[in-house]
C-alpha cells in the first residue's frame, strides 16, 4: 500500500489553512485541470465530520466518480477523509496542521490501495504514485497561494 507524505509550510494562521483544506470550493479550483466537480453530498462550502462529497473528474483520460467522507475531525489540528466508493480499492487521507508562531505546517499522509492486485501494484510503480503525489502537491500549492494572500477571503465565510 503506497503512502504519500507531504509537508508544506504556509505563512498564515492555522485556522485559515485548516478551513481552506476542507473547502469544497477551493478543491474545485485546485483541480480545474481534471474538470473536477462536486456532484452529490456536500457540494459547496466547508465539509465537516461525517459529511461526504462525491466528485466527478477526468483522471488519466477517464471520467470517474469518487465519494469520500470525513471520518475524523478536530479543528484546527487534523481531519481525515476516507473513500466510500471509487476507483481505488481504498484510501485514507490524513490532514495534520501545526501552528508555529502564526505560520502553519501542513502535513498530508495519503494511504491508498490500488485495485487489480499485482496489476495495480505495477501501475503504482510505473505512474500512479507520481500522479497522485503531483495532484496533492498542486492542491497544497493552491492552499498556500490562497492562505498567504487575501484570496482566502473569497473562499471562507467571515
Amino acid at each position: 500500500m503506497p503512502i504519500i507524505e507531504l509537508r508544506t509550510e504556509i505563512k498564515a494562521p492555522v485556522e485559515i489553512v485548516f478551513d481552506l483544506s476542507r473547502s469544497i470550493d477551493l478543491h474545485k479550483i485546485s483541480t480545474e485541470h481534471t474538470n473536477e466537480t462536486a456532484i452529490a453530498g456536500k457540494t459547496r462550502g466547508l465539509i465537516g465530520l461525517n459529511e461526504s462529497v462525491t466528485w466527478r473528474a477526468k483522471h488519466l483520460g477517464i471520467y470517474q466518480k469518487l465519494t469520500s467522507r470525513i471520518t475524523e475531525f478536530d479543528r484546527p489540528n487534523y481531519f481525515t477523509d476516507e473513500m466510500v466508493s471509487g476507483a481505488f480499492k481504498e484510501f485514507k487521507h490524513g490532514h495534520y496542521f501545526e501552528d508555529l508562531n502564526g505560520r502553519t505546517i501542513m502535513n498530508d499522509v495519503f494511504n491508498y490501495k490500488s485495485p487489480f492486485g499485482i496489476l495495480g501494484k505495477l501501475a503504482d510503480r510505473i505512474f500512479l504514485e507520481k500522479y497522485m503525489t503531483d495532484l496533492l502537491i498542486e492542491r497544497n500549492h493552491i492552499i498556500k497561494e490562497f492562505a498567504e494572500s487575501d484570496k482566502w477571503k473569497q473562499i471562507l465565510p467571515r
